[in-house]
């Protein structure tokens, strides 16, 4: 079945489980990588972005991120009629997949008694908490991520797209990512992507966990906005830097 809205919502649930999963894996009380650090959680996520690609590419492009497709039907790399249908394939697998990591660890979100780690496994928070320094984090991580991806898919050539080209494709974006949390995330947590900080957040929300805080919905529109303002940057600089010149082969 080739059915990108399918392909859409499948590689972001993946995305969700596996980066939303390394986080409850490191800081919930009583699993085995309790307490392992950022450098799991930042390679935890920089494999679950190559897993979503890998799903979702040869389907729906594997954009799985709202700030991709925006920032691609920006600069006319994808149609505006199909960007809101995307969109909440990513918000409904961003969700699904903190349902599901809520499922894998639920015994360890009843042995874990502080509130703000049960929140951060669904969604990002600041270090340090000033909007408006929040928000230009995110919005250069994004920039970054959409930039960079871009500039894979120009070097891989027309006909072979870096999330759908050779079997090493999917990894360096992973890389791109990787790189992104190493050396931007410690401010914010590097959401990069509104659907994987808002659909988990929501989950959070609605979800039965014991002892758990709000949502800091406060702080919510950080992570959405930022990113889409981010990823714009991104895909109109990618345009004044490479234009209209054909990719190599």
């Amino acid at each position: 079945m080739n059915n990108p809205f399918i392909g859409e919502l499948i590689g972001t649930m993946l995305l969700i489980i596996f980066g939303d999963g390394v986080v409850a894996n490191v800081v919930l009380n009583k699993t085995k990588g309790q307490n392992s650090g950022w450098i799991v959680i930042a390679t935890g996520w920089a494999m679950a972005v190559a897993v979503g690609v890998y799903a979702s590419g040869p389907i729906s492009g594997a954009h799985i991120n709202p700030a991709v497709t925006i920032g691609l039907a920006v600069i006319g790399k994808f149609q505006w009629a199909n960007v809101v249908p995307y969109i909440i394939a990513q918000f409904i697998g961003a969700f699904l997949g903190g349902v599901i990591v809520w499922l894998a660890y639920r015994q360890h979100f009843e042995a874990t008694e502080n509130a703000d780690l049960k929140l951060a496994v669904f969604c990002t928070g600041p270090a340090i908490r000033d909007y408006p320094s929040n928000l230009v984090t995110e919005i250069i991580g994004t920039f970054t991520l959409v930039f960079g991806v871009l500039s894979m898919t120009y070097f891989a050539g027309k006909d072979n797209p870096v999330w759908l080209g050779g079997t090493w494709g999917s990894w360096v974006v992973a890389v791109l990512v990787w790189a992104i949390g190493m050396s931007l995330g410690g401010p914010t947590g590097y959401a990069i992507n509104p659907a994987r900080d808002l659909g988990p957040r929501i989950a959070h929300a609605v979800l039965p966990i014991p002892g758990k805080r709000d949502s800091d919905f406060a702080y919510g529109w950080v992570p959405v906005v930022g990113p889409v303002i981010g990823g714009i940057i991104g895909a109109l600089l990618y345009v004044a830097t490479f234009g209209s010149a054909p990719p190599p082969h």
